[in-house]
């Protein structure tokens, strides 16, 4: 049936430019491409007024279709994704849940996003505590031996390493398969570890971030020494991570 009110009764041109956001919004959260039949049932649009949406977002470059005429992001909205103030915009939107994350363990908090074959760690909210006055932002750390690194591989968004790795500490996973053992435990629980792994006396917990299409964009971690983070708090501070990438996960539109 033809929507016949929108959310701006009685105006027209905020009508028009709702429908047309709503057809953005549904393509670009979607996980596949979406076919026209799909976004006039969702809608429930008039299939000429759908068409003529449609028509003047593929102009305007912010959708485009494929050879199925199904409908895709479009250049500008890919465009914006490859700009490097994407991770500000991140942090941006991660930053609430830093600060509360920070505010209820009273340990560093960081935000890493995968780049490159590597993660860089793109924003920081630092511990309460003098012991772990670390600045974590922009460091080049080795990806096995982080709680956010093993996230990222866990769910494969690094490339995985082949053969033997690098030893931090005698706690380093020594291989890709000693690594590899550890995912399925990741996965299952909903956070990583690494205990002892980058330096002695050192422990992170980290938990994914997810995007609308499954993807893993980011990881939340929280690092602080073993005098504090013990096995039972650090299962707690799991639990508390999983929790809120969990809320910030389904406020980017992920929906598992």
């Amino acid at each position: 049936m033809e929507r016949t009110s929108g959310p701006a009764p009685g105006s027209t041109g905020t009508q028009a430019i709702d429908r047309a956001a709503e057809l953005l919004r549904l393509v670009v959260e979607s996980a596949r491409p979406r076919t026209f039949t799909s976004l006039v049932t969702e809608t429930g649009l008039a299939k000429s007024t759908a068409s003529r949406l449609l028509q003047a977002l593929e102009r305007n470059h912010l959708l485009r279709r494929d050879e199925d005429g199904a409908f895709h992001a479009g250049p500008v909205l890919t465009r914006y994704a490859l700009r490097g103030d994407i991770t500000g915009t991140l942090a941006d939107l991660c930053r609430p849940t830093l600060e509360r994350v920070g505010e209820r363990t009273g340990e560093t908090v960081t935000l890493a996003v995968p780049r490159a074959g590597s993660v860089i760690t793109i924003a920081q909210v630092d511990s309460s505590y003098l012991l772990s006055a670390t600045s974590w932002v922009g460091l080049d750390l080795p990806t096995h031996c982080t709680s956010s690194g093993k996230v990222f591989y866990a769910h494969g968004r690094l490339p995985f390493p082949d053969g033997d790795l690098p030893a931090r500490t005698e706690h380093s996973a020594s291989s890709a398969a000693e690594l590899a053992r550890e995912f399925p435990g990741i996965r299952r629980r909903g956070y990583a570890v690494a205990r002892d792994e980058l330096e002695i006396g050192l422990v992170a917990v980290a938990a994914p971030v997810f995007a609308s299409d499954e993807a893993v964009i980011a990881a939340i971690a929280v690092t602080g020494p073993t005098a504090r983070l013990d096995q039972r708090r650090t299962a707690e501070v799991g639990a508390l991570l999983t929790a809120e990438t969990r809320s910030l996960s389904a406020a980017l539109g992920h929906r598992p």
